[in-house]
This record gives C-alpha cells, structure tokens and sequence, in this order.
C-alpha cells in the first residue's frame, strides 16, 4: 500500500453540527496512522473541539476577513506559507474550498463526496427513494482512505472525556439528580419542534423532583420560554456569558440531551452523552445522525412528505411552516428520556 502523507491541512468553516462529525473521524485517523499530523483550519469558534487530541493542530481562520476571490487567495497563501503539509483533505467541497485548493495547487488532494444525486431521490416530492445514505461520518473517513489513511472508525477511541467541572453547573449537585439538557430551538422551522409541545416537555419533566433541566438557548431565545417558567426550582437556562470550551463541558455533565436534528445532538454525541433526538423536516437517512447514537432514541412519525430537505432549510410541501412534528406528542418524548434515566 502507498504511505500516506505525512501532513494534512483538513479544512471546514462550517456548520457547527458538521464540524463536531469530524472530531471521531480524525482521533480514529490519527490513532490508525502513528506518523501523521493533521492540522485542521476552520473558525477559531469551534478550536475546543480539537484541545487534546495528539498530533492534532488548528489553525483558525475568520472567513469574513478574507472576502472575495482575492480575499481567499490571500487566506490560500496564508496557508500555504503557514503550514507544512503534503496533502489537503477538503472536508467541505464548497466553492470557497475549490478555490483555496486551485490557488495552492497541491498535486495531492481529496475531496468530500456530497452525493448531489442520492440526496435529490431521498428528499423529492414524489416517488422517494427512502434508502439510507452514507453516514456523515463515512464520508469524512472516505477523504482520508483517498490520500492512503488507514481509517476503520472505532467508537472505543473516539469518545472525548472530559473532567467534568461541577462549579459550571448552574445549580448544587448531590449526586442524586437527573440532570437534562434542553436545546428546543433549531435554525431553521421544519426541524424544530412546536415551542408550545417542548413546554409541555418542560412542564412534565420537571414535574418530578430529581430532574435538573438546563435550557440551551440565546438570550432572545429564552426570552421565549422565561415567562412560563419564572418559579420553577429545577429548571435553569445555561448563562449567557459561558464560553464555548465551559460550554462543552457542561454538556459532557449530562445524563441525556433533548435537541432536534441539530447541534447539540452532534456536541453532546462526542461526550457519549445519550441524546433523544427530535425529527421532522429532516430524516435520519439522509446521514447525519449523533456519533454512536442509539438508534432506539430516535422521536419521529414517518410521513409520505419527510424528508422535504436534507439540511431543514426547505418547508414540508404538504405541512409548510407546520412541520412535520405536529403528531409527535410531549409523551412520546418523556417516555424516551424516562427509560434512558
């Protein structure tokens, strides 16, 4: 077999959720190829996502400083010059990644397979093809196989572990609690569950004593949900100011996380922390399920409409601003979280 390189610049700016899939995918790579470095470029934001790993750098980058093809050119010769690399894993294959790869010229490249085709048969309007596709995770493995890794993905190596840092909690632990993180808004409406259902949620959760409910939300978020819960004595809402490395580890705390297809679900899945997970306009065939998540943990009614997109930024042809979540009811969700707890 051809060695692999011995170093390669891995490059994704976005989204969060898709970024957190990487993280199982390198720690496998990097234990499977003992020689080789990574250093993976993306927004400085996501940085504590990759703390730790060894032979693991990261080099951060504000997109928005570098506009424009001339602005990305610049970035491509800040790469260039910055690190050195014999290949480059592009983990996006967008127009912004293109153009770095033609402005470096690396005769060694691979590039991520988006499957155009077999998302368009998954989320057409009629006569879907309700096939899986490869798990995002694969994906990413794949890029690596092309520039001659080793990648077989273990889910044994690939689990973060954190100390957990008692003082970030929002409240005192005993020891005796069931501490449950809420992430009940996503970006875009057809993945995100009827606010007025995730109160009823709220409202039969913390109906007993033991459950501790930590909201993830924005402050215009939780502004939202506030008034219906201003004396409640086991519900807090994560503070404002945390910073995403405190962020983190709160969430490797958790017992179990609530979220929808979003990404928390990806956040929490690194720490091994179960996650029901929530599904409307988007479907967990489409590849982006929660890293070594149990399948059983899945909330969702089948519909001859889902999914209607593959990332949740198109409205259900049939329910529109609706969703497709109407028929999951509070109960159905509870009862998942109770029998995980």
């Amino acid at each position: 077999m051809i060695k692999p390189p011995k170093h390669i610049m891995a490059i994704r700016f976005s989204a969060l959720g898709d970024i957190a899939m990487i993280v199982p995918v390198i720690k496998n790579v990097l234990s499977q190829n003992p020689t080789l470095e990574i250093t993976f470029v993306s927004t400085p934001f996501v940085k504590p996502l990759f703390e730790g790993i060894e032979r693991l750098y990261f080099f951060g980058i504000n997109v928005k400083d570098y506009n424009g093809v001339i602005g990305i050119y610049k970035m491509s010769q800040l790469l260039k010059k910055s690190i050195a690399f014999d290949a480059i894993a592009d983990l996006h294959n967008v127009l912004r990644t293109k153009i770095i790869r033609f402005f470096i010229s690396s005769k060694f490249n691979a590039v991520l397979d988006k499957e155009r085709k077999e998302k368009k048969a998954l989320t057409r309007k009629k006569n879907k093809i309700l096939q899986p596709l490869k798990p995002m995770v694969e994906k990413y493995a794949n890029v690596f196989k092309n520039l001659n890794c080793e990648v077989a993905l273990k889910k044994d190596i690939s689990i973060t572990k954190l100390l957990g840092n008692i003082s970030l909690m929002p409240f005192k632990i005993s020891g005796f609690e069931n501490i449950i993180g809420i992430a009940p808004f996503a970006k875009h409406v057809s993945k995100m569950y009827p606010i007025n259902k995730m109160i009823q949620v709220v409202q039969l959760l913390i109906q007993n004593p033991l459950n501790r409910l930590i909201i993830f939300a924005s402050k215009k978020e939780i502004a939202t949900l506030d008034s219906y819960f201003l004396n409640t004595d086991n519900l807090f809402f994560l503070p404002q100011k945390i910073t995403f490395e405190n962020e983190l580890n709160v969430i490797s705390q958790l017992d179990v996380m609530i979220s929808m297809d979003s990404a928390n679900m990806h956040l929490a899945s690194l720490y091994a922390v179960p996650v029901v997970s929530i599904w409307g306009g988007t479907h967990p065939l489409a590849g982006f399920y929660g890293w070594a998540q149990n399948e059983k943990n899945i909330v969702q009614i089948e519909m001859p409409c889902r999914p209607s997109s593959i990332f949740g930024n198109k409205l259900c042809p049939v329910h529109g601003t609706k969703g497709c979540m109407q028929q999951i009811t509070p109960m159905m969700i509870v009862e998942k979280v109770m029998e995980l707890l």
